[in-house]
């Protein structure tokens, strides 16, 4: 059974819509896709990726979307402008640290980030739509298909798939991206930015660092063989 996958987006919806495209040449517009999170910050347009996702769910495309650690940041700005995610090293609040790209996420919306914060997230809440709100919130933590695991950072190795923590599933690196045991299934993940998607045996990275100006990758596994996929079509993708 065929599966497709797109790494981290980060607001570049020309990437996705280009991504997506790569896919239904190589199987067709109703080919299962599913998206390893981080569909905002950073990039230019994160109002436009969210429009596009939720729209083709509403129009019953066969997209699975998981949720990245950069999906929860505005829901839950939303919610409390001060909340800050504890996997975020400095402690401070989404808006508050220039590196994990809000403005461009605000600014998407339309609005004016040099507000100063009370107005800023009083106009947010008025400019962001609720159904973007809910769909980000409410993205699954991982995806389970005959072909892999599909989820946004990796997982806690030796812990059942139900008892992972949400933490863990969006944010780990260390005690997962070194550890070279056979986890039961081939892991898809995106969260630590690489040239392009790369195969680990285990696991396989599929963010290519479309945050940063570089590809946005779209895979197909296919009886457990993994390809990119290109303009010019299928490229293997073999074991490291």
């Amino acid at each position: 059974m065929r599966l497709y996958a797109i790494g981290d987006v980060h607001g570049q919806l020309d990437l996705l819509k280009a991504a997506h495209e790569r896919i239904f040449s190589d199987g067709g517009k109703d080919a299962l896709i599913a998206h390893v999170g981080d569909l905002i910050d950073r990039g230019p347009d994160s109002r436009g990726v969210v429009q596009h996702l939720l729209q083709g769910r509403i129009d019953g495309r066969n997209w699975v979307v998981t949720r990245g650690n950069h999906d929860r940041f505005l829901p839950a700005y939303l919610r409390n402008p001060a909340w800050v995610d504890p996997g975020v090293g400095s402690g401070r609040p989404w808006t508050a640290h220039p590196g994990l790209g809000a403005a461009a996420t605000l600014q998407s919306y339309g609005l004016d980030t040099d507000l100063p914060a009370p107005e800023l997230h009083a106009q947010a809440l008025r400019a962001v739509p609720r159904a973007h709100a809910d769909f980000l919130a409410n993205l699954p933590l991982w995806f389970l298909h005959p072909e892999a695991l599909v989820v946004h950072a990796g997982i806690r190795p030796g812990i059942d798939l139900q008892h992972q923590a949400e933490q863990d599933l969006v944010w780990i690196r260390k005690g997962f991206l070194e550890d070279t045991r056979d986890h039961g299934t081939l892991v898809i993940h995106g969260h630590t930015a690489l040239d392009t998607a790369v195969h680990h045996g285990n696991r396989l990275n599929i963010d290519g660092g479309a945050a940063y100006g570089r590809p946005l990758c779209a895979i197909v596994i296919e009886d457990g063989k993994a390809h990119l996929l290109t303009d010019e079509g299928r490229v293997p993708l073999h074991p490291e």
